[in-house]
């Protein structure tokens, strides 16, 4: 089994650019405060990096 790592929202997506509010909603992201688990996958890895200044990852 894959490890689950935890990823909040700390950064509105107002006047961000759409790639990136399009990526924090593929996260299963809506509300900032909101806290989601996924998979650790290289793929989650790198839509985190993609948004590495609105998210946070808790592990």
């Amino acid at each position: 089994m894959m490890a689950k790592i935890s990823i909040k929202l700390v950064k509105s997506v107002i006047g961000t650019p759409e790639k990136h509010r399009k990526t924090v909603r593929a996260l299963g992201l809506h509300k900032v405060g909101q806290v989601v688990e996924k998979e650790d996958t290289p793929q989650i890895r790198g839509m985190i990096a993609q948004v590495d200044y609105m998210v946070e990852v808790i592990e």
